[in-house]
């Protein structure tokens, strides 16, 4: 649990401290942060779960390498995975600041097909 805390966490940190200004699609970004913040709550509650390792017991820290491998192992969600929705929202975000609403909608939707998955 305190790993699928701490990975819904870091990513909304991640995300809410973007730049965003209001633009043509402003509203549809913040529903669309609404939907991602579900679907990573919901990823992480429903993924495996591994026994505490013997660092964890010495309350050492883990690192961003240690969680991913870790979870590689258990088959959950990856870095990779949420580097890449991170990089959409931001081209959304991006879109959005420039008044481009078109390029907006389009990373917004490319989200959307991934996120429905």
């Amino acid at each position: 649990m305190i790993r699928a805390s701490s990975l819904f966490g870091a990513v909304t940190f991640a995300l809410f401290s973007l730049p965003c200004e209001a633009g043509p699609c402003a509203k549809d970004i913040e529903l669309m942060q609404v939907r991602l913040d579900a679907w990573l709550d919901a990823k992480a509650a429903a993924g495996p779960s591994a026994q505490q390792s013997v660092g964890a017991q010495l309350h050492r820290q883990p690192t961003p390498g240690s969680i991913e491998s870790s979870e590689r192992k258990l088959g959950d969600l990856s870095m990779n995975a949420i580097d890449m929705v991170k990089a959409i929202m931001v081209r959304a975000r991006k879109a959005d600041a420039e008044g481009d609403a078109a390029g907006c909608q389009s990373a917004l939707a490319e989200l959307d097909r991934d996120i429905g998955k």
